[in-house]
């Protein structure tokens, strides 16, 4: 290549390009700049020449790690391509997140796009705030280790929101199942810390004017527990003093704004603009900003935090005293002393706030008591001191307060419970250097100076592992080391060594502190004496150099107040104020020990212990220990333009704050090994069309990588192969894609020389016919065409054209005439068929009516005899009583013997007859009951015979009623899975089984029998599918009976919308005495429960398969989409070499998937709109979660991967063909991503394609669309970027478009289910209960 970058004062950097090749000795270099402008650049050696810029395929990549020329000008140009052109606002470089300030609203943070970065491994979606949020997540719960996120940049650079944005995140993705909303505590501590911590400065509105430390706690399983802040270096100035166009802090300005309110009205406030302290900077309000309601979302998150109404009203106090201090107007009296009017209003309000007495608080601002050996004296101050003595005191009331309600939060957000892991955000101010740098500066960049050292000693840990873990040797590099410097601040008679000890002596100034600082330190490296200043002092940091004012470090250093002012706080009969001064007095001499890297010097007395400078050293100590114990991850913030303009990119400010914040010292460490690694797959993929066909012949891919790099480059020390991926010096990925672009570039010149000559062939061609056809007419060689030659070939199609119409026409008759005897005779034999049928049913109801006649009349005739039989002997046996009867009276009346002798002969002779009808009779019977054992035969071979005919009518029932609870739970939980034809034939047997029990306990009108049967039913089923959970058959199969049973509900419930599709023989069998819509609804609440668990087992088993089938494999073969990468491999969180190439899923997988599901849903015969609805589930996550990857994955945005996403679409296409399923409105749900890929082919140019876009993506939001178009990634060289100027107009032309403006579809959406009725034709009383399924327990009747 030959675009190098010199350096310029504007730009920073400037690009050029090579007008002529430069050979080693020459003194200049021929440039060309982008402006036409031709430089002579003089060289002065070797190594002076300018770096070379980097191809335009390789610029605006997600990791700067994957640039091939790895320097500061090729960072400076990645980042504004990205910010500038692509609106992304969020780089890699190696394991720090770059995070540019938008100042605008970006569509990036809501819900959708935290579940779409929750488990995913960093590196698989584009850089974001979510990413390192989740790998930090990750790594805790994979490593049981804790982890830190170090959140760094300088005012304005968007650290408190890069922070906030990070704890939301851990809210939302480790949500507890408790109700005491410890998420909710943890988010509501972020308005209260910005109301008190925070101020509006000249660099950001909303600027952290503290550092701060956030622990969040977890539990064994991973869920939030509570949380625990730590603060740093509050800037306690800011609460006396404001620049220009700065503001005090936010809390201040709200309360004044709610001072009408009556919680308020006790504190006697007025305007901001009234108040000394809140009116310095000038302007009291921000553009945008609500005060008012600011305050109200203070006062709920300290309601949420449990903060009670009395200490809310405590605090206020305590700030609007304060406010009123700064208006205590303090009068001098002569030159060395002053007075305060004891009427002084606003001392009356601090008083009576505070609870102090007035007249000692008023003497004591503007006297000192001075304690000699033998006396006390009072000394009056002068005006200039008491001034001082009352802001020190405003300071101090107002740090007693920041860390009283720090130290309360933190008592909120303490829950009961063992902590088991925490993950740290730590939100501090970066490296600072201004037109005047005092105290605080040097505090800061002593701070930062210690974070930088434990990221050099992390990145340097980093990258040996990946070394060791690939086998590759370990070579030293050479980097910065700001050791020296943090030695110069805090080894022994150091800066703060020399300092404390000047605080020591009451008469110490800066000066004398100065002069120490220039004779010990004076001949340090790092350590310069200004030339035109002998008030200032000079530190090389690791940054840039800082000259420090030294007017004002040893009063800061102290931070003392006067005694006697101590004395009167204490004395308030305000609770919360005597607490912080005796507080102050029983921790005065509990320290923290601090061990510097250098033994420092022992501190004279425990005054010395309680300096600021002391204190902080101290908390930094404490912070480095907790940050080296956890796994660190960097976030560095940038602040793009002093203006606070969206996404306008000024050069020199970013290249100072990449240069402070470590990013280039990163970028240093990587260049000098081998920045550029590539696994052999993405290898193997990009560049195997520089590989010959002998070597693509060979199986090994490892092995054709290695044979293929050894003969392209030849100097072995520029690559190394490791276990799983190839290490490339810089320069040498570049080397490379030069290579395949010339051979890109000659493989399109061959198929253009062949294409532009076969297109000169064919117009040569039909030019050489012409011309003979022109030679033709002019020698002559054609014949002249007569009017009877044109009337002969009319007449010739006429004659053909009715000949033809008469074949067609006589065929047509033959074909015709076929067909109706073909008819006639199938019609013939159908009729006869069911006349036949006919005839038999006819006969055999004849049959029927003689056999059941004939065995009525057996029947009434044999019971006649029985009857007949009995009737004579009964008859017989009371003649004989008669008989007796007149024997025994015979003696007495011989007129009764005489006649007793003719009735004894009439009798006998009776009896002898009965005794012969008897014997008859007997042996008739003896005849009837073998005639009977005979008909009985008979009645039995006829039964046979019938059931053959016409199957009888039953209905099912239960053997015994009493159980018939456990009867209907047993059909429920057996294991109704037909196996074999049962399916095909009976689709929905169960619910026609459970209907028939329903209809059972209808015909018996016991409705206690009906609810305990519904309710039996509806526990069973929710119990079967509570068990069997992850099983997608037993789902399957309910959720098709259930369908089932509602269907049997209404088209048996009697009404009449539902039984118009009804027979005659079905209309029967529907239910006559209860109305079931109640059980109808249930029932219906039932099914949709069954559907959703069946749609999540499905979703489930196909969302890992997705993003790599849909969107990664490549289904067109030879169009490969793969980039160089860089740090942040995909799945780098993740080892995945368990899964081998050949495992990959495609677009195949999907299909067979699907296949299984619709096997699955069709062998249980469910419903096809039932189905089609399913599909349409799963159609929709395919397209949700696909579209949703390509906007958050700026690899997946070019023109290939469109073309491979829509051959995938078309698989799924043709799928839904031939399933059937095209009337489901799948293929809808998948429009926004047919249009994203669509989007990603089209021209991107003009006004028309623009235009065009408008028009075609009407599924796609205008977010979506230039998002799209930001994130386009050309593949190849001759691909064109998406110019900036286009996106802005298409977005102008999407501004009138009304619709959702959220950037994410939602993968969780679910369409609403219906079941429609579809009625059956199976006749119940024809149900056949398998014997397979042993339901031995059901009983026909």
């Amino acid at each position: 290549y030959n675009r190098v970058w010199i350096p310029d004062s504007e730009q920073v950097w400037k690009s050029a390009e090579i007008l002529k090749d430069f050979s080693p000795g020459d003194p200049t270099l021929h440039l060309q700049l982008e402006d036409g402008t031709v430089l002579q650049y003089p060289v002065e050696g070797p190594g002076q020449l300018p770096h070379l810029r980097n191809p335009d395929i390789l610029v605006g990549e997600n990791d700067l790690t994957a640039l091939s020329y790895l320097h500061e000008p090729a960072v400076l140009h990645n980042l504004r391509v990205r910010f500038v052109d692509s609106r992304i606002i969020y780089t890699y470089c190696g394991i720090i997140l770059v995070a540019v300030n938008p100042y605008k609203q970006l569509p990036i943070y809501g819900d959708g796009v935290i579940h779409a970065y929750s488990g995913q491994n960093m590196g698989d979606l584009d850089p974001h705030i979510f990413a390192v949020a989740e790998e930090a997540y990750k790594q805790m719960a994979r490593n049981n280790r804790n982890q830190s996120i170090i959140v760094s940049g300088e005012s304005g650079a968007g650290k408190t929101v890069s922070a906030r944005y990070a704890m939301r995140y851990f809210a939302m993705v480790s949500k507890s199942s408790s109700n005491k909303r410890v998420e909710d505590k943890v988010l509501a501590s972020n308005p209260i810390t910005e109301a008190i911590g925070n101020a509006k400065t000249t660099r950001n509105d909303n600027s952290s004017r503290f550092g701060k430390y956030t622990e969040i706690s977890f539990d064994r399983r991973y869920q939030i527990i509570g949380a625990n802040m730590r603060t740093y270096l509050l800037e306690k100035s800011r609460v006396v003093f404001q620049s220009e166009n700065e503001r005090n802090y936010h809390v201040f300005y709200q309360m004044c704004a709610c001072a009408d309110q009556p919680e308020f009205k006790s504190l006697r406030l007025c305007d901001a603009d009234k108040f000394n302290y809140t009116c310095m900077g000038g302007d009291t309000e921000i553009q945008g900003v609500d005060d008012c309601a600011d305050m109200a979302e203070t006062r709920r998150t300290f309601s949420l935090l449990g903060l009670k109404e009395d200490f809310q009203s405590d605090v206020f106090k305590m700030l609007a005293g304060i406010l009123h201090l700064g208006n205590v107007v303090i009068k001098a009296v002569g030159s060395d002393q002053s007075s305060i009017s004891s009427s002084d209003s606003h001392l009356v309000v601090f008083c009576d706030l505070l609870g102090v007495r007035g007249e000692e608080m008023s003497r004591w601002l503007c006297h000192r008591r001075i304690v000699l050996a033998s006396e006390t004296v009072v000394k009056p101050q002068p005006k200039e001191r008491a001034i001082n003595a009352r802001d020190a005191l405003a300071k101090h009331l107002y740090a007693y307060l920041f860390d009283c309600v720090i130290l309360r939060i933190n008592q909120a957000l303490r829950v009961p419970g063992k902590q088991h892991s925490f993950i740290g955000v730590l939100d501090i101010y970066g490296f600072e250097t201004f037109d005047v740098n005092s105290f605080e500066q040097f505090c800061i960049n002593y701070a930062n100076e210690k974070l930088q050292q434990q990221f050099n000693l992390h990145v340097f840990k980093l990258e040996q592992e990946e070394y060791m873990k690939e086998d590759i040797p370990w070579t030293l590099i050479d980097f910065y080391d700001n050791q020296p410097v943090i030695d110069l601040i805090e080894a022994k008679m150091g800066i703060l060594d020399l300092l404390d000890e000047e605080c020591l002596f009451p008469q110490g100034t800066d000066k004398n502190w100065l002069q120490k600082l220039y004779n010990y330190l004076g001949s340090k490296p790092h350590f310069e004496k200004p030339r035109l200043s002998n008030e200032a002092f000079v530190i090389q940091h690791f940054a840039d150099k800082v000259e420090y004012q030294c007017r004002g470090f040893l009063e800061k250093n102290r931070d003392t107040l006067y005694e006697e002012l101590v004395d009167v706080m204490r004395a308030s009969k305000f609770p919360l104020l005597t607490d912080f001064f005796t507080e102050e007095e029983n921790n005065a001499v509990t320290k923290v020990k601090v061990k510097a890297a250098r033994p420092g010097v022992k501190p004279a007395n425990k005054q010395l212990r309680s300096t600021v400078g002391d204190k902080f050293r101290s908390s930094l100590y404490l912070l480095m220990e907790t940050l080296n114990a956890t796994t660190p991850h960097y976030v560095r913030c940038i602040k793009p333009n002093e203006e606070k303009l969206p996404f306008e990119y000024d050069s020199k400010r970013v290249v100072q704050q990449l240069r402070a914040c470590g990013v280039l010292e990163t970028v240093h460490i990587s260049a000098q090994s081998y920045p550029s690694r590539w696994t052999y797959i993405e290898f193997y993929s990009r560049y195997s069309i520089l590989m010959s066909q002998a070597e693509l012949r060979a199986g090994d891919k490892k092995q054709i990588c290695r044979t293929v790099l050894q003969r392209l480059i030849h100097d072995s020390n520029q690559y190394k192969f490791g276990r799983t991926k190839i290490f490339f010096r810089a320069g040498q990925v570049a080397y490379l894609e030069k290579l395949r672009l010339d051979r890109l570039r000659t493989a399109c010149i061959i198929i253009q020389k062949h294409l532009r000559g076969w297109s000169q062939r064919r117009r040569y061609l039909r030019l050489r016919q012409a011309a003979i056809i022109i030679q033709e007419y002019i020698r002559g060689k054609r014949r002249t065409v007569t009017a009877a030659a044109l009337k002969q070939g009319w007449a010739a199609v006429v004659i053909q054209r009715h000949c033809r119409g008469y074949l067609v026409r006589r065929l047509y008759q033959l074909l015709r005439v076929a067909a109706i005897t073909i008819q006639a005779y199938v019609r013939g034999w159908m009729a006869r068929k069911r006349y036949k049928k006919m005839m038999e049913e006819h006969k055999a109801l004849v049959l029927q009516k003689y056999a059941r006649a004939w065995l009525v009349r057996r029947r009434f005739q044999t019971m006649r005899r029985l009857v007949l039989n009995v009737q004579l002997s009964y008859r017989v046996q009371q003649l004989r009583k008669k008989i007796e009867e007149q024997v025994r009276f015979a003696p007495y009346s011989w007129v009764a013997e005489h006649s007793g002798e003719l009735q004894r002969e009439d009798l006998e002779k009776e009896i002898l007859a009965l005794k012969e009808e008897n014997r008859r009779m007997r042996e008739e019977k003896l005849q009837l009951q073998t005639q009977a054992s005979e008909d009985t035969q008979i009645n039995k071979e006829l039964q046979e015979q019938l059931k053959q005919i016409n199957k009888q009518k039953f209905s099912l029932s239960l053997s015994h009623t009493h159980t018939h609870t456990h009867t209907y739970e047993s059909v429920c939980s057996a294991e109704l899975k037909p196996r074999g034809v049962v399916v095909n034939m009976i689709p929905g047997l169960a619910a026609n089984l459970l209907f028939m029990c329903v209809r059972h306990s209808d015909y018996l009108n016991d409705g206690n029998k009906l609810k305990s049967l519904m309710h039996a039913i509806i526990t069973a089923v929710k119990q079967v599918i509570t068990d069997h959970q992850e099983n997608f058959e037993i789902l399957s199969f309910w959720l098709s009976n259930t369908y089932y049973l509602l269907n049997c509900f209404k088209q048996y419930s009697g009404e009449e919308e539902f039984m118009k599709h009804n027979t005659p023989r079905q209309n029967k069998n529907c239910l006559q005495n209860f109305d079931l819509s109640e059980h109808r609804q249930i029932l219906s609440d039932l099914a949709i429960r069954i559907y959703h668990q069946f749609i999540n087992i499905m979703e489930d088993a196909l969302f890992p398969m997705i993003v790599p089938a849909m969107l990664e494999h490549e289904s067109l073969q030879g169009i490969s989409s793969m980039k160089p990468t860089g740090f942040r491999k995909r799945s780098n969180s993740l080892l995945e070499e368990g899964r081998s190439e050949g495992q990959a899923y495609s677009v195949s997988s999907i299909l067979q998937l699907m296949n299984s599901f619709h096997n699955a849903m069709a062998q249980q015969g469910m419903e096809l709109q039932l189905q089609g609805q399913a599909i349409r589930q799963l159609f929709y996550l395919i397209g949700a979660t696909s579209l949703n990857s390509i906007l958050l994955r700026k690899d997946l945005c070019s023109c290939r991967k469109g073309m491979q996403i829509r051959c995938n679409i078309s698989y799924l296409e043709e799928w839904l063909r031939e399933k059937g399923l095209q009337g489901c409105s799948a293929m809808e749900t998948l429009g926004p991503l047919s249009q994203a890929a669509w989007l990603l082919q089209v021209n991107k140019t003009t006004d028309e394609d623009a235009a065009e876009i408008r028009q075609q993506c009407r599924e796609l939001s205008a977010v979506q669309i230039v998002k799209i178009l930001n994130s386009y990634t050309p593949i190849d060289d001759f691909e064109k970027r998406v110019a900036p100027s286009f996106v802005r107009k298409v977005q102008g032309l999407l501004q009138e478009r009304e619709g959702s403006n959220q950037l994410m579809m939602d993968a969780q959406y679910r369409f609403q289910v219906t079941f429609p009725f579809c009625p059956s034709t199976q006749a119940l009383e024809l149900l056949q209960v398998p014997s397979s399924l042993h339901l031995g327990f059901l009983t026909r009747i």
